[in-house]
């Protein structure tokens, strides 16, 4: 689906306008136009503003943004405080692009090549822009056999999923893996992560989305409106929760002595108990910027091991309108916001 078939709900009169421009910018310096907010709230917040362009300091590079992922920390960070201080901003932590300019000691990349990557989370937001700077090692070469839609499809939720699975629960070939809201961002590309780990895996998901996960390779799903996920013998090694909440304690029930619960949002206050009872670690994940990581996630889209599936894709214009679908929590795999 691309932002010319959007669904009726996306019909509401909410696009990004455009607000006056920075005064910063009337001094002749390069400008450039953003998905800007100066105040917390709905997705009405977000205005499309001119700014001053960024440069790059030490260790950064300056990249001319193609495209630029969308994920549900977007949604909460423009509607409350979380990690970030409050407006103005600009959010936005996946990046496609090509590098227009490198700061002071930059040894990696030059001018023109086509990179991906995600920003510092999460004080290094920005990317929902026509430029955005950050530190060279956010950044990898972009494969290319996949287009910058693609690419900025990836970073944040793909190295939440490697991280998730690979480095914190050290997945290995043969054990089992539950992976709540497998379709979504993070879930569907975590079943393509485990399935090339050699794991076996299960998924949950509404039942008319049961075909999708089959086709990434899941082994099983459970279709989390009319199955409980606990009523079974089955035994995990790990379960990936991207929920939270009580879905976050109940998991604990359905993993092996010894076992490994990643949660990617806080569970309920019982959960650390829960977990010590039954002697299985739980742990909440929060994503980290990682060029190892980066070429790690490059090298299974390399090899034909990786794909990100792309609901819909926004103009930068009607970033407004992308969150609009993203809160709705219909959309299968990414959102994407398109600026060249």
């Amino acid at each position: 689906m691309t932002s010319t078939e959007t669904p009726e709900n996306l019909n509401s009169p909410n696009p990004a306008a455009t607000e006056a421009p920075d005064p910063a910018a009337s001094n002749g310096a390069p400008v450039m136009l953003a998905l800007h907010q100066t105040g917390l709230g709905g997705p009405e917040v977000l205005q499309l503003t001119e700014l001053s362009r960024p440069t790059p300091g030490p260790g950064e590079i300056l990249v001319a943004v193609h495209a630029a992922g969308l994920n549900p920390t977007d949604f909460k960070h423009r509607a409350m405080r979380i990690f970030l201080p409050p407006p103005p901003l600009t959010l936005g932590w996946d990046v496609s692009g090509t590098v227009v300019e490198t700061g002071f000691g930059v040894t990696l990349f030059r001018p023109g090549d086509e990179v991906f990557g995600m920003l510092p989370y999460p004080y290094g937001a920005g990317s929902h822009a026509e430029y955005v700077t950050g530190p060279t090692r956010a950044f990898v070469t972009k494969p290319a056999g996949i287009d910058h839609v693609q690419a900025a499809a990836l970073p944040l939720a793909a190295l939440t999923a490697w991280q998730a699975l690979v480095e914190t629960a050290d997945l290995q070939a043969g054990q089992r893996v539950l992976i709540h809201a497998a379709a979504g961002g993070v879930g569907h590309l975590a079943v393509q992560i485990a399935k090339e780990r050699g794991a076996h895996v299960t998924g949950t998901a509404s039942a008319p989305k049961h075909g999708f996960l089959r086709e990434l390779g899941a082994d099983a799903c459970i279709d989390y409106r009319a199955e409980d996920f606990t009523d079974t013998e089955e035994r995990y090694d790990v379960v990936l929760d991207a929920l939270g909440g009580q879905t976050a304690t109940r998991s604990v029930s359905v993993l092996r002595p010894g076992g490994v619960l990643v949660s990617l949002l806080p569970g309920a206050e019982d959960t650390l108990a829960a977990a010590e009872k039954a002697q299985v670690r739980a742990v909440t994940l929060l994503v980290e910027h990682d060029q190892a990581g980066m070429r790690a996630v490059a090298g299974l889209v390399d090899r034909g091991r990786l794909r990100a599936h792309v609901f819909a894709t926004f103009p930068l214009a009607e970033g407004a309108r992308a969150h609009v679908q993203g809160e709705t929590g219909r959309t299968t795999g990414k959102l994407v916001i398109t600026v060249r």
